[in-house]
């Protein structure tokens, strides 16, 4: 049998798998070892003698593959900045955000709502967890918008869309898993997520918006705070700021060179937000949540990707990559429609698997095809299919793979953000969010439509870092 045969065969099943309910780790990593030892054991033309030293050279490569790639310094970004999410929730800085993004855009129509949106983009600026996102205001946001008559549906599905930014605008945890994946530029990657972020949370506040105005009785505008009210919000949200600054000149200095690596900027951020949440009366029964937490969610994040390295090792020797690659660039179709139905393909893969399972299972076979389309990894933008080049398609592909992350967050069946979000609220359904989010389905898709038909609002500040 071909290797290419034995990476279809088990690729399928491991899908079969994921699909019954498997954890994608476990999935990922068992279809890994078995078409190891499949591609070995064929090598041997399956002589039974030889059975046990396919499993002895599979269980070595399973071994240190993972070991190899995660004991690279880049990943520990990942704890860093989630350590930074919790310590700001413990500081209660979250609550600062949204008293002061309550306090400056209530009046207009539907204005929680809108507070909410940006609130949680600010805090998406410190924290690389979406679920963690959703998870916190679902608290300190519901409460607000029940209490002047929103509609709990509504209420629900914003806080659920609302959480997704945390995954685009940085730090992120899943851009730099994609970096590492496709092995680019860290620092470019978190640059290019702010504007396209930024704008995603724009797009979700006009959707709102013409939502409140259209239909009256879903978010009312709620009035009646003083200047003086407004501009005494502002302090106590100012350590996000700070944050967020230090670590745009870590990753990127307009006026020089870098202060460092995004790493270093991350942990100094932490240490800003610990120094803060002290300040602020944490104690240790908070502290010790707040690194439970981190090491909770990174050790789930971390079991995934060693799962998901054996798997790809396995793609690799059974040559499907490159395979798919070959395919793709000999369909009769434009790279641009061929992009389209690529995206298509993760909107609906991701209504039945978690966004960075997703993104670690196809990113080895999608991510070579689709910079063949382009032209190859070194074209320049003259020669390229999308009018730029190898590696600013790369950064430019990462950030529409990571907005589709965002939008699995919220479809049915699997939408984590919203099994999360009725999780924390005892008056909410898993079908009340879901009713709830069905609007910014629209926003995403448009704001995705955005950023493929304008690459610049993605590439602009990559663009400035050389």
């Amino acid at each position: 049998m071909e290797p290419i045969d034995i990476g279809l065969w088990v690729s399928g099943g491991m899908l079969v798998f994921v699909l019954l309910g498997m954890r994608v780790a476990f999935a990922a990593g068992m279809a890994g070892f078995v078409g190891l030892v499949w591609l070995r054991w064929n090598g041997f033309d399956y002589d039974p003698e030889r059975f046990w030293k396919a499993i002895e050279i599979s269980v070595k490569v399973a071994g240190l593959t993972p070991h190899s790639k995660v004991s690279a310094q880049v990943l520990s970004l990942i704890p860093v900045f989630i350590l930074i999410g919790y310590l700001a929730y413990y500081a209660k800085l979250t609550t600062a955000l949204f008293t002061a993004a309550k306090r400056w855009i209530a009046w207009v129509p539907g204005g929680l709502a809108v507070s909410t949106v940006f609130a949680t983009a600010g805090f998406a600026a410190v924290s690389g967890a979406s679920v963690a996102t959703a998870a916190v205001f679902a608290r300190i946001a519901i409460p607000e918008m029940l209490k002047i008559g929103y509609n709990k549906q509504f209420a629900a599905g914003v806080v659920a869309a609302g959480g997704t930014l945390a995954s685009l605008i940085p730090p992120s945890a899943i851009l730099v898993i994609y970096a590492i994946i496709v092995e680019q530029d860290v620092g470019k990657l978190l640059l290019a997520g702010f504007i396209p972020g930024a704008f995603s949370a724009v797009v979700y506040a006009g959707l709102i918006i013409g939502i409140a105005m259209i239909w009256k009785n879903v978010g009312p505008a709620v009035s009646g705070f003083t200047w003086r009210e407004r501009f005494e919000s502002l302090p106590p949200a100012m350590p996000i700021f700070a944050v967020v600054i230090i670590i745009i000149f870590f990753v990127y200095n307009p006026f020089g060179d870098a202060w460092g690596t995004p790493t270093e900027g991350g942990a100094i951020g932490a240490f800003i937000i610990f120094l803060m949440a002290l300040y602020r009366g944490m104690r240790w029964k908070e502290l010790s949540r707040a690194l439970l937490d981190t090491a909770k969610l990174t050790v789930m994040i971390f079991t995934i990707i060693w799962g998901v390295l054996i798997y790809v090792r396995f793609l690799g020797f059974a040559e499907l990559p490159a395979a798919f690659s070959d395919w793709i660039t000999s369909l009769d179709m434009s790279p641009m429609l061929i992009l389209i139905c690529i995206l298509l393909g993760y909107a609906v893969l991701g209504m039945f698997m978690d966004a960075i399972g997703m993104l670690l299972l196809t990113l080895p076979v999608v991510y070579p095809a689709v910079m063949a389309l382009n032209g190859g990894e070194f074209v320049s933008a003259a020669d390229s299919a999308f009018g730029m080049s190898g590696p600013m398609c790369a950064i430019w592909f990462g950030i529409l793979v990571v907005k589709m992350a965002e939008f699995c967050l919220i479809t049915p069946p699997i939408g984590l953000n919203c099994f999360v979000v009725a999780g924390v609220r005892d008056d909410l359904t898993v079908q009340d969010v879901f009713k709830g989010v069905t609007p910014f389905f629209i926003a995403d898709a448009a704001t995705i439509a955005m950023l493929v038909a304008f690459p610049g609002i993605v590439l602009w500040l990559p663009s400035l870092a050389g």
